[in-house]
């Protein structure tokens, strides 16, 4: 093509013209000998749109304005309404609405529009019947491929999948058509079962790791039986943290009774369980009587004996207090009298009898101790108490469970404190006691324990607090650091906002956390 200037010039020509139809009709009137071109058709239209070409190539994107893209509230609306079983597209032209694919197959999610399959989910009574797309499935999950393209492959129009939960099958539709991971806490281990099934690893690990955040002492024992049927390694150890070291919490929790005979075995022979035995006992009693409700027995002594089976023996009655045992195991009724005669034998004769009961208490877990001063010292006027709260702050970088500080006393002989310690999370109340400790006068630390240890998360700052009421002077740490390696976990410090009466990074009480890792 020649410009006014007598210049060559490159172009690209569209055609827009009518159907195929409409031309050829024309093109045959056109043959009859039609001078005059009148015809009851109209004339074929075309119309030469001629752009200048640049030496860079241009996209479709280019050349053509597009419209705006959905807005990200109109995506929601779409994914809502198919979450609802409402989705209805009124837009015949709603392609054009997405400029990604991936909010093109957004649209598509839980939509009967162009779906080839159906999946009836759910035990009978409560299935829910979902639609689906064949070729974004295979695309998500190779156990779709497989049964839609495989060798093997069924041409069925409706699949039955009463093994998954509804909303655990929509959330594993969601990523695969949506690439989003809505999970909650009533829905994820359902959720990592489908993907498990359907092997979706990318949403499994994101199942496994918002598990592995809400993990704690009321959730360990299921999440426990749970990650072994999974088979999730890192979780199982995880869970085994927590339970070791919150035990009591995690026996006394309403999960404890939900575990399978297998789970309750495993925790009960455990060697490094920080609880007292009377805890084990009365915690098996109560799964008892759970499993005997779930096998419709009637709540008896004999029959929560007869469901404890061989778990019994791994309680270690014999190493209990005296008194726990006398006031507990021994007036439960899940002992015969030999065996209740036996144990009393055991604690009080000197020829013991042998016993199918574990006699060797367990080992526990071994506290640590982060020590934060590099010095201590005392002066005559100083450090005194009067009610007033000594604070730090601290962040550790790897998950730990605070147990109790350590805390100077009396540099004037000895004497007995009482300390009010707590353990705050931005401002929020995490674990607290009121403990009495004797000071012997000299510059040792003196441990006060929570009642239960307080699981602490990495990269988070907390404060710990107390309030000391005995001698008013005592011991007082010097040469503080900023951070301290202990183990495998690093501590850092600062200052408190909290601390009225003195206590900083440099100098103070508190001179140690003492802490399970």
């Amino acid at each position: 093509m020649v410009d006014a200037k007598g210049r060559n010039m490159k172009c690209l020509t569209f055609f827009l013209m009518l159907p195929e139809s409409v031309k050829s009709k024309s093109s045959k009137n056109s043959k009859k000998g039609n001078a005059s071109g009148s015809s009851k058709l109209p004339p074929v239209c075309y119309e030469i749109i001629t752009l200048r070409s640049k030496k860079k190539k241009k996209m479709a994107a280019d050349i053509f304005p597009t419209k705006k893209p959905a807005s990200t509230t109109t995506v929601q609306q779409y994914q809502q309404q198919n979450l609802n079983n409402n989705n209805t597209i009124q837009n015949c032209n709603w392609q054009g609405l997405y400029s990604t694919i991936r909010e093109r197959n957004s649209v598509m999610f839980n939509n009967e529009l162009m779906a080839d399959v159906h999946f009836v989910v759910g035990q009978p009574g409560r299935t829910q019947r979902l639609p689906g797309h064949r070729y974004v499935l295979a695309v998500g999950s190779s156990v779709f491929h497989a049964m839609f393209y495989g060798e093997l492959a069924e041409n069925k129009d409706e699949i039955h999948i009463p093994d998954v939960e509804p909303a655990a099958f929509l959330a594993m539709l969601k990523y695969i058509y949506c690439d989003e991971i809505d999970l909650s806490a009533d829905t994820v281990l359902a959720t990592l079962y489908a993907a498990k099934k359907y092997i979706v690893p990318h949403l499994a690990r994101a199942c496994v790791n918002f598990l592995e955040t809400s993990l704690s002492a009321k959730n360990a024992c299921v999440l426990l039986s749970q990650s072994c049927l999974f088979e999730e390694p890192e979780l199982t150890q995880r869970c085994w943290e927590v339970i070791d070291a919150q035990a009591e919490l995690a026996l006394r929790s309403e999960g404890f009774c939900d575990i399978d005979s297998q789970t309750l075995e495993s925790i009960l022979q455990r060697e490094t369980l920080n609880a007292k035995e009377i805890v084990v006992f009365e915690a098996a009693l109560s799964w008892a009587e759970a499993e005997c409700q779930r096998q419709e027995l009637t709540l008896s002594t004999d029959n929560k004996r007869k469901v404890l089976g061989q778990a019994m023996y791994l309680i270690r009655i014999p190493t209990m207090a005296l008194d726990d045992f006398a006031n507990g195991a021994a007036q439960s009724g899940v002992l015969t009298l030999t065996e209740t005669n036996d144990i009393f034998l055991w604690y009080t004769a000197a020829k013991k009898p042998e016993l199918q009961f574990a006699s060797q208490p367990r080992k526990g877990l071994t506290p640590q101790r982060c020590h934060r001063f590099q010095s201590c010292a005392y002066r005559s006027n100083q450090w005194r108490y009067r009610g007033r709260c000594d604070s730090i702050q601290f962040a550790v970088d790897k998950r730990v469970f605070i147990a109790g500080f350590g805390l100077y006393g009396s540099s004037c002989g000895s004497a007995e404190y009482s300390a009010k310690i707590e353990l705050k999370r931005q401002g929020v109340l995490l674990g607290q006691n009121l403990n009495k400790y004797f000071s012997d006068g000299s510059s040792n630390t003196f441990p006060v324990w929570f009642e239960y240890p307080v699981q602490i998360e990495p990269d988070t700052f907390y404060t710990a607090s107390v309030v000391l009421d005995g001698n008013e002077l005592s011991y007082f740490g010097q040469e503080g650091m900023t951070e301290v390696q202990c183990g495998k976990v690093t501590f850092q410090f600062q200052c408190s906002s909290d601390s009225t009466n003195g206590t900083g990074v440099q100098g103070g009480q508190i001179p140690e956390l003492i802490f399970y890792a």
